[in-house]
């Protein structure tokens, strides 16, 4: 069992940067494949990118690429995406999501354990 908390969301102008980070609980962080998706109204739940369970592997979404860069500590049981160059496209709510593989997937079927999500809005 994992529970993960999301924080450090929040409202930013169209250009500048948040970082995000999710807090896993239980002693094998290490063992799950980290996820980050977003939704936005009226819109189906997407893929961000992701960080295999040893830290050596990311995949992004095309819309991610070059802006957002994830990481992981699993001496703190944490994953970040840090979110820069940010775009009003990118307001929604983001979630970070566990699988106990090594490997990321861009299906959010896959995922076992899930955040609550967190707000990030930004203004034009």
């Amino acid at each position: 069992q994992v529970q993960l908390v999301e924080s450090g969301g929040g409202l930013v102008q169209a250009g500048g940067s948040l970082r995000l980070s999710c807090a896993a609980s239980g002693r094998t962080f290490s063992s799950y494949a980290m996820g980050w998706f977003r939704q936005a109204p009226g819109k189906e739940r997407e893929f961000v990118g992701g960080i295999s369970w040893s830290g050596t592997s990311t995949s992004y979404a095309d819309s991610a690429k070059g802006r957002f860069t994830i990481s992981r500590d699993n001496s703190a049981n944490s994953v970040y995406l840090q979110m820069n160059s940010l775009k009003p496209e990118d307001t929604a709510v983001y979630y970070c999501a566990a699988r106990p593989v090594s490997w990321v997937s861009a299906n959010h079927y896959d995922y076992n354990y899930w955040g609550q999500g967190i707000q990030v809005t930004v203004s034009s």
